[in-house]
């Protein structure tokens, strides 16, 4: 499967209300201590997880055998869930949605004492880890990934050199001039954008706060448009369009499939998928499993610099969370610690680890190399961002409105991309208003 599937959201999912489990929030405010003994703590726990190929090939049971070594009394098993967000939103109407589980993005962030068990206070947990605010409400922290993306393009560096490109694009226009030469001078699909998986396509709203370099552009969608004009998201939109309105990227997208395409990027029969530092890992596997060079999968920054520098932003992958209605509060608790710190989970998906004072990756050496400036997004206005997005069904972390934008480029819907983009603002907008009253 993917990340978040960070990226995936259901589509069309209805909100999770308070009150719509019939015992959320009966437990609000329970805490999921770390334990002092690891010999002491016992039970058995669900993990529930996305990583279905993780779990099939015996990775996760791997892990499990590991943290056994430090938590002998403890039996872990795990849930692959294939379409994570749709069936984690029905599992959580009842007290049953494992012990660990990814907090899935339909749930409200003020939401969470409700559904999750506290791991400790965010003046605490933000000396070691990474993005604790991402899941931070009342000065408390209710999840920690075990990971740290960075969105991106994984590209084919063996078709862009082919096709005369040994440099990043540094402009919107510098990129799309690229993939006409690859459209020009190689066989590969220049741009691929797996509209068929849906999913994909979110990773879209990621573009946010790099293209300015700005550390308040969460911030920056609760109070403004998020399409003004040369704001992150029309240009990163804008470039989407104009990648299918040019014939760049595949035929057909209806048909697209996001497993075969890995190894087709790896084999150069596709050139370039925006996706994150997360599908590293899995297009160089492809690449070996195809008989092709993994090195040939290179990844590159947004088309944009801020005084001659790209800029990316970093942020948590899904964060894992303790059942609030877990009877093992204390062995979940002891999984999440252990995943995070010691699992060496991160370095075998070559990811950016959550503890602060662990170095980058091999993986990002050339964005080490050409200084490309690494930016954590301020998500104190998460919360807020997240409402409005609802309230105003646009859905900027949901997959319609871009496979939209993909259809009216590609003539299957009928409008001009300012009229589009406008419509989006104005529902951004005036549901803003309403929020705020």
């Amino acid at each position: 499967m993917n990340r978040r599937t960070v990226l995936a959201m259901v589509a069309g999912a209805a909100l999770l209300l308070p009150g719509c489990t019939g015992t959320a929030g009966s437990s609000k405010g329970a805490d999921a201590k770390a334990p002092d003994d690891p010999s002491q703590v016992s039970g058995n726990i669900t993990v529930l997880t996305v990583r279905t190929d993780l779990v099939q090939d015996g990775t996760m049971k791997r892990y499990a055998a590991e943290f056994n070594k430090t938590y002998p009394k403890v039996k872990v098993e795990f849930q692959a869930l294939t379409n994570y967000e749709a069936e984690i939103k029905i599992r959580m109407n009842t007290e049953d949605y494992g012990d660990v589980l990814l907090i899935p993005g339909v749930i409200e962030k003020s939401d969470y004492p409700k559904f999750f068990a506290s791991l400790g206070t965010e003046a605490e947990r933000s000396k070691k880890y990474r993005f604790t605010d991402f899941t931070t409400v009342d000065g408390k922290v209710y999840g920690q990934s075990p990971n740290g993306v960075m969105p991106g393009f994984i590209y084919n560096k063996r078709v862009w050199k082919e096709a005369g490109i040994s440099e990043w694009p540094t402009t919107p226009a510098e990129f799309l001039a690229g993939l006409k030469a690859i459209k020009a001078r190689t066989d590969a699909i220049p741009y691929y954008t797996n509209f068929a998986a849906q999913w994909p396509l979110t990773s879209w709203t990621f573009v946010n706060g790099s293209v300015h370099c700005d550390p308040q552009a969460t911030t920056k969608l609760a109070t403004g448009d998020p399409w003004a004009e040369g704001s992150d998201l029309r240009v990163g939109d804008t470039l989407l369009y104009d990648i299918v309105k040019e014939g760049l990227a595949e035929k057909d997208p209806t048909t697209s499939n996001w497993e075969e395409s890995k190894p087709r990027t790896a084999k150069g029969e596709i050139a370039t998928q925006w996706l994150g530092t997360w599908a590293i890992v899995q297009f160089r596997d492809a690449a070996k499993k195809a008989g092709v060079n993994p090195d040939d999968i290179g990844f590159m920054p947004f088309p944009a610099q801020v005084d001659g520098k790209f800029c990316s932003t970093i942020g948590p992958d899904y964060n894992q969370a303790v059942n609030i209605h877990s009877q093992h509060k204390e062995a979940a608790r002891a999984w999440i610690d252990w995943f995070t710190d010691k699992s060496g989970y991160d370095k075998d998906n070559l990811a950016i680890s959550p503890l602060k004072d662990a170095p980058m990756p091999d993986v990002l050496k050339p964005y080490e190399d050409a200084g490309v400036k690494l930016i954590e997004l301020d998500d104190s206005a998460g919360a807020e961002v997240k409402l409005i997005d609802n309230e105003s069904e646009v859905g900027i972390n949901k997959p319609e409105y871009r496979q939209d934008l993909v259809d009216l480029a590609r003539g299957a819907k009928k409008g001009s991309l300012d009229d589009f983009l406008a419509g989006l603002g104005k529902k951004w907008t005036d549901t803003q208003k309403n929020v705020g009253s």
